[in-house]
């Protein structure tokens, strides 16, 4: 058993695309023409980080409530947790790209972790390998 896919409820296709891919490295898996349950067009996009099994589906918002959502899918609170072998040499592309950090890395138990914010809003933990152990 397995999770396959976390939706993510995001404001354009094309603009989390380039996220995802040209700013975290994710690959793009799949984005293919679907339709919405009301018939009406939309994409089936989804994209995985390197060497993953479980994917985000990239939603673009259809109506004011999914708008309502977009930036704030957990309610304020880190969401999505990205684990990666070399956190510096991430971190330094992320800064580079000017992404939004909310702290300062710093050095749990569990590793190196840092919070950012994805082009949307929401909550990120960027997770790797602590440096003391």
């Amino acid at each position: 058993m397995q999770i396959e896919l976390v939706t993510l409820v995001v404001r354009d296709y094309d603009e989390a695309i380039d996220f995802f891919v040209k700013i975290l490295g994710f690959s793009l898996a799949e984005d293919s023409p679907a339709e919405t349950n009301a018939g009406e067009a939309k994409r089936w996009v989804v994209v995985r980080p390197p060497n993953s099994e479980t994917g985000i589906l990239l939603a673009q918002a259809d109506g004011d409530e999914q708008r309502s959502v977009i930036g704030n899918q957990t309610g304020g609170r880190v969401g999505f947790f990205l684990r990666v072998d070399d956190f510096s040499a991430t971190f330094d592309r992320m800064i580079a790209a000017d992404i939004e950090f909310l702290s300062s890395p710093r050095d749990e138990p569990y590793g190196r972790v840092v919070v950012f914010r994805d082009l949307f809003g929401n909550r990120w933990d960027l997770l790797g390998p602590n440096p003391t152990r």
